[in-house]
């Protein structure tokens, strides 16, 4: 049972690799929906943040700054993304809030529980 349960903590990363992954490979695509300017730019930013945070977690390295920043990039994408969709109704926008919610929900626990690395943050 514990090795199935020490295999949570990369089932928990790879989404993010994933994710990171497509923004870069959509960056195009993905940056109508950045209500910044430059879009692109902050599309491949946020990927590159997927990506580190995910190789942190797998390697156990500052995994708990990591993981709090995370939280707090999915936090930014529930606010600024996905809530006005939600709040009109439509339920592409709320799945995707309920998703980053309960990912920054994770990623907080992760930061507060099971991260090892407290170099920066303790």
């Amino acid at each position: 049972m514990n090795a199935l349960l020490s295999a949570g903590k990369y089932l928990f990363a790879l989404p993010f690799l994933i994710f990171g992954a497509f923004h870069f490979m959509n960056a195009d695509a993905m940056s109508g929906m950045v209500p910044l300017p430059g879009g692109a730019i902050w599309v491949y930013l946020t990927g590159l943040g997927l990506i580190a945070a995910a190789i942190s977690i797998f390697i156990g390295k500052m995994d708990k700054l990591a993981t709090f920043l995370l939280g707090a990039m999915l936090i930014i994408f529930v606010l600024a993304l996905h809530l006005k969709g939600a709040m009109a109704g439509d339920q592409a926008a709320t799945s995707g809030l309920l998703k980053d919610l309960a990912l920054a929900g994770a990623s907080w626990l992760y930061a507060g529980h099971i991260a090892k690395d407290n170099a920066v943050i303790g």
